[in-house]
C-alpha cells in the first residue's frame, strides 16, 4: 500500500489515514480551512467536486461532512495514485473518487452546469515562466500558476457550476483583488469572505472565498476573522476543533 518514501497521517477529526509523502506537496492547514468553511448541501444527490485536488485532502475532509460523493479532480499523477489508495485504505470508494485530468478539461468528465458545489485549493502565485522553466516539479506545479491560471480555473468552474452552484476558495490576501475581478467577470461574484490571521498581532495570510454562480453581487459579507495561533503560539479553540474536534 505504502510505497518507500510514503507515510501514513490521520485526519483525526475525520479518523482518515491518508497517504502523503515529503517528495510531493502535502496538504496544510490552508487545506483544513477551505474543508471547514465550504458548505455543503444536504441533500445525497449534490454533486461536489474539489478542483486542484491533489492528495485529496479536501475531498476526504469533506467526505465526513455529507452524504454526497465528492469527485477530486487533480493533474499530477503521482498525487492521484496517493488519493486513490488513500480510498482504497479507508474503505471511502463510495464517497470519494479520483479523476486524474488538467481542470481546464474537467468538463469532458463532468457534465457543465451540474454541480451544486466547488472547492478550489489553487496555485496561489503568478509564474515566472522564464524562472520556472527548469523547475516543473510537483512543488512548483501546486504553487505556481504553470498549467492552470486564476482565469482558467475561475472559468472552468463557472462552467461546471449549476445556477446559484457555489465555490469555495483558499487563496491569498495579496490577490483578492485580481480574484474577485475575475469571479465578477465569469459571473461568479463573491458572497461570504473571511480572513485568516496567523496571530492576533500579524496581518492575514489566508482568504476563504465563497462566490455563488449567477449571484447578485450585492450584499458581500464579511465574516469575524479566525486567527491560528494565541500570545504561547498555540492552536486557538477554533483551529482545535477543525484539527481534533472531539479528540481535542
Amino acid at each position: 500500500m505504502l510505497k518507500d518514501d510514503e507515510r501514513l497521517d490521520v485526519l483525526i477529526k475525520e479518523g482518515i489515514h491518508i497517504i502523503q509523502s515529503p517528495t510531493v506537496f502535502s496538504f496544510s492547514l490552508d487545506a483544513v480551512l477551505l474543508a471547514h468553511f465550504a458548505k455543503l448541501p444536504k441533500k445525497d444527490s449534490a454533486r461536489i467536486v474539489d478542483a486542484c485536488s491533489g492528495n485529496g485532502a479536501v475531498a476526504f475532509m469533506l467526505s465526513a461532512k455529507t452524504n454526497a460523493k465528492i469527485t477530486g479532480i487533480e493533474y499530477q499523477e503521482r498525487l492521484v495514485d496517493m488519493a486513490n489508495r488513500t480510498i482504497a485504505l479507508n474503505h471511502l470508494e463510495e464517497k470519494v473518487e479520483m479523476i486524474h485530468a488538467d481542470y481546464n478539461n474537467a468538463h469532458t468528465y463532468i457534465r457543465p452546469d451540474t454541480v451544486d458545489v466547488i472547492t478550489c485549493n489553487p496555485p496561489y502565485f503568478m509564474s515566472d515562466a522564464h524562472a520556472l522553466k527548469n523547475q516543473l516539479d510537483t512543488f512548483t506545479l501546486a504553487r505556481h500558476e504553470v498549467t492552470l491560471t486564476m482565469e482558467q480555473w475561475i472559468k472552468q468552474s463557472a462552467k461546471l457550476l449549476k445556477y446559484k452552484g457555489k465555490l469555495f476558495i483558499v487563496h491569498r490576501p495579496e490577490r483578492l483583488t485580481a480574484l474577485m475581478a475575475c469571479l465578477s467577470r465569469h459571473n461568479i461574484p463573491a458572497k461570504r469572505i473571511q480572513f485568516v490571521y496567523p496571530k492576533a498581532n500579524k496581518n492575514a495570510n489566508i482568504v476563504l472565498i465563497e462566490a455563488i454562480k449567477n449571484g447578485s453581487g450585492e450584499g458581500l459579507e464579511i465574516m469575524p476573522a479566525i486567527t491560528v495561533f494565541d500570545e504561547d503560539n498555540n492552536y486557538t479553540a477554533v483551529i482545535k476543533d477543525m484539527l481534533y474536534g472531539e479528540y481535542k
